[in-house]
């Protein structure tokens, strides 16, 4: 690409952490690796407006275009909404010289793709959880190259498994995890739980953790959980120790020798690439794909999965209990059997390929 000029890079994947953290992920490998110039679409309903300027991502917003599904006559608002949409999108790609979109799903890719296909843009969609959405299957009916994290989404497209951010993975040496417990206030003699469910989707796991900690701190663990910013702060105390939210999740799974979270696509990858031993409890919600999204890596024996709806303190202290150190021993043997790969960089690179022999 140094004979050419810069490669620019539209990002269209919003709303929802899982959708934007993979964009951005294959975007800041763009630029590490292409010296791409890359901005990115949101809306003000989404994560994106603070996420994405965080990472010194430039963010141009547009309108969301969500479908109503329980009130039929707003249906008939849609097209409207999405014209107005799609014009923005199309004024992005125009004003910023845009070479190729790379989207995730969410409320801005729809008008992304879009946008795309009528500016005669190449874009790329990557669907990261185990059943494709609307926005993305319509993505690559227009004519996107589509991309899967798992077989069987629903969606056409090469499996490549999902991008994460660079940090993420196995800590070198002892000295590591120390650091990582010493960050967060751990002590370096105890097995650390580390408990985080989103903001919403906390509750149920808050709710049995407060009854599970002080059996689970008694027979030696201690736990770092972060109860998320929408929900009341439980009070600290000694190897507990509560956040409302965790910054620096890869220094929190270094230090952790096991994780109690939900399973997002992309909240899967990342435990995955750091080798930490899980019990997922799928969010109740929507088609069942967080189940899907652990599917495989439970039955290779990495992880458990227990059902919000058995989600207790007695379940959970018996979960955990079981898990002695040959158990956490050969549950992360397992998952050093997964193939967590460099999907970011292998994505930005075959980007960056097709764009220079277009």
């Amino acid at each position: 690409m140094n004979d050419k000029k810069t490669l620019n890079v539209l990002l269209a994947g919003g709303g929802t952490a899982g959708h934007i953290e993979p964009a951005l992920a294959v975007g800041e490998a763009l630029i590490q690796r292409h010296d791409a110039q890359v901005c990115a679409l949101g809306t003000e309903r989404g994560l994106e407006k603070t996420i994405i300027p965080a990472r010194g991502i430039e963010l141009h917003m547009i309108d969301p275009v969500p479908i109503p599904r329980k009130k039929p006559l707003q249906l008939l608002t849609v097209p409207g909404k999405l014209f107005h949409s799609v014009n923005q999108a199309r004024k992005v790609i125009k004003d910023n010289d845009i070479d190729v979109v790379f989207g995730t799903g969410g409320y801005v890719a729809g008008s992304a793709y879009l946008a795309a296909r009528t500016t005669n843009t190449p874009f790329y969609v990557l669907e990261t959880n185990a059943l494709a959405g609307m926005a993305n299957k319509l993505g690559v009916r227009l004519g996107g190259t589509g991309f899967n994290a798992v077989a069987g989404s629903g969606m056409d497209g090469e499996v490549v498994g999902i991008p994460i951010r660079p940090g993420f993975g196995v800590a070198e040496d002892a000295a590591e995890i120390d650091a990582a417990r010493e960050a967060f206030g751990l002590a370096s003699d105890r097995r650390t739980l580390l408990v985080t469910g989103g903001s919403q989707g906390a509750r149920s796991i808050n709710s049995a953790l407060l009854d599970a900690r002080e059996r689970l701190i008694n027979n030696g663990w201690q736990i770092l959980h972060a109860y998320g910013k929408k929900n009341d702060a439980p009070s600290a105390f000694k190897h507990y120790h509560p956040l409302p939210y965790i910054e620096d999740m890869a220094s929190a799974l270094k230090a952790a020798d096991l994780i109690l979270c939900r399973s997002g696509a992309m909240t899967v990858a990342e435990v995955t690439a750091s080798r930490v031993p899980a019990v997922y409890v799928p969010l109740p919600h929507g088609n069942g794909e967080q189940g899907r999204n652990s599917a495989e890596i439970v039955a290779s024996g990495g992880a458990l999965t227990i059902a919000d709806a058995d989600l207790h303190g007695d379940r959970l202290v018996a979960e955990i209990q079981a898990l002695d150190t040959e158990k956490l021993d050969t549950m992360e043997k397992a998952l050093s059997q997964a193939d967590a790969g460099n999907v970011a960089e292998t994505l930005a690179d075959r980007i960056a390929s097709d764009i220079s022999t277009d």
